[in-house]
């Protein structure tokens, strides 16, 4: 695949359209929905994404209706699914290079813009790696000592050095009551691994599961007494169930339900950080109705867990994630990482549609709550020290000092500015089959519906929410938020 290290090939008006200062324009009439100024927004509210007009989150009419049209979408009042925990992305090593490259009020603006509570796209959520990975600029752990078992060389200071920084900042913004921060291992340090390296898989030596799980404990301990940064959750291993070229570690389900029983869980209950959440698996749809099983289905491994983690790459089996939720119904499903690989597909629209796709497929299914994967990355899709180059929502031209929000990003807004921690969705009736749609009900009362239209012509369609009905036209892939207060 051809990828592209500069702007030669964005267009004028993408750049007009689609930086910075254009979020803040497009997105500024809609911002009013929120606190005071509620009283002041119409009962019906729409915004719109569209490939082929310049609307990014912005607000457009749908006329009312008196009649029902055989092609209606109900949205009813009867809650389905878990209550929702929020939105979020992950705040690696690279985005945080990648950020630091900007002035600091292009950096902040690019902060505010996925967490301000007001200004911003609702997020509150975030992720991040406790050892370093593909989207780091090189290999490390916190304690790259051999042999160290008691961690007496523990510290965070490679951490420091880049992200910690940027973790702080998304928390400020955010708030401390709100920011919800889910840390991750890819590898445990080379010295505690079967193949004496943190690439390429390997295993984590029977000799050195004490150690490696008194890590997680010394990391979230450092992280809020040393950082004032509270670790809301911690998830076991990154895709446990791959060698990648990058920092990677493989568990069967045996060997992480056991690791699970009689290390991790009772170091993180010893040292009293029961409260901190973990979750199990954090890999594909693909095989995580098996790995539930042998971690929710053991007993001694499903009480120290809040459920399992999943990602998006390979099938989009969503059914996997319901099949998962009816089995283990007091047990959580968290999204933690997706993103469109093989570079950075700068102002393409199919990454958007991928995202919505998916964000819909599975919370139709149960997840919980979406963390997406870099926030930030440069024109190449990096930095990245294995050259596993990614799309990411927000993309930078390091050199020029640009920011250039993606189609991807506004339409993760869809869902992420509208649909407030605690919502339940909320059941469709319909007969429209052309259209990927799902609606909330959020804690104020108010119902959220998103419809994607991803084909190549327009959409008419009725909606009826709340006993009122109203004509909705969809442009070619193109999605809309309507929200009835």
């Amino acid at each position: 695949m051809e990828r592209s290290g500069s702007l030669s090939g964005i267009s004028r008006r993408h750049l007009l359209k689609g930086g910075l200062s254009a979020f803040a324009a497009a997105a500024a009439p809609i911002y009013g929905a929120r606190g005071a100024d509620r009283e002041s927004v119409p009962r019906w509210s729409v915004v719109e994404t569209a490939r082929d007009n310049d609307h990014r989150l912005t607000s457009v009419e749908t006329p009312p209706v008196s009649k029902r049209e055989p092609r209606a979408i109900h949205v009813t009042s009867d809650h389905v699914g878990p209550s929702i925990l929020g939105f979020g992305g992950a705040l690696t090593e690279s985005s945080a290079y990648v950020l630091a490259q900007l002035p600091k009020d292009k950096r902040q603006q690019v902060l505010r813009a996925y967490y301000d509570p007001k200004n911003g796209i609702g997020y509150t959520m975030a992720r991040t790696h406790m050892t370093s990975c593909d989207f780091s600029l090189s290999s490390w752990s916190l304690d790259d000592v051999a042999g160290d078992t008691s961690l007496s060389k523990f510290s965070l200071a490679p951490m420091r050095e880049r992200h910690l920084s940027l973790i702080r900042e998304a928390q400020k913004i955010t708030g401390n009551d709100r920011f919800k921060l889910v840390a991750s291992p890819w590898s445990p340090p080379a010295w505690m691994k079967t193949n004496g390296a943190m690439l390429h898989g390997g295993n984590l030596r029977d000799d050195a599961r004490a150690a490696w799980a008194d890590y997680y404990v010394r990391f979230v301990k450092a992280m809020r007494d040393e950082e004032k940064i509270p670790v809301w959750a911690l998830t076991v291993q990154n895709e446990p169930d791959v060698s990648q070229p990058w920092e990677s570690c493989r568990y069967t389900a045996i060997e992480e339900s056991d690791f699970i029983a009689d290390f991790l869980g009772p170091a993180l209950e010893k040292a009293k950080l029961g409260d901190t959440k973990l979750y199990g698996w954090d890999h594909n749809r693909n095989g995580i109705v098996e790995r539930a099983e042998a971690l929710l289905g053991h007993s001694r491994s499903a009480k120290y867990l809040a459920g399992l983690a999943v990602h998006w790459y390979q099938e989009e089996d969503f059914g996997a994630i319901s099949r998962v939720v009816k089995q283990f119904p007091d047990k959580q499903i968290l999204f933690t990482e997706g993103c469109v690989e093989g570079g950075p597909h700068v102002d393409e629209w199919a990454p958007a549609e991928r995202y919505a796709r998916n964000m819909i497929g599975d919370f139709n299914n149960g997840i919980c709550g979406f963390i997406d994967w870099n926030i930030a990355l440069d024109m190449q899709g990096g930095p990245n020290h294995v050259g596993n180059f990614c799309h990411a929502p927000v993309l930078v031209d390091t050199a020029a000092g640009m920011v250039h929000m993606q189609p991807s990003f506004y339409y993760i807004a869809h869902f992420s500015k509208f649909v407030r921690a605690g919502a339940r969705r909320v059941a469709l009736r319909n007969d429209e089959k052309t259209l990927q749609k799902i609606a909330f009900a959020n804690p104020d009362g108010s119902r959220v519906l998103i419809v994607v239209n991803p084909t190549d012509d327009e959409q008419d369609i009725t909606l009826v929410i709340g006993g009122e009905s109203r004509a909705a036209r969809l442009p070619a892939h193109a999605i809309q938020t309507h929200i009835v207060a």
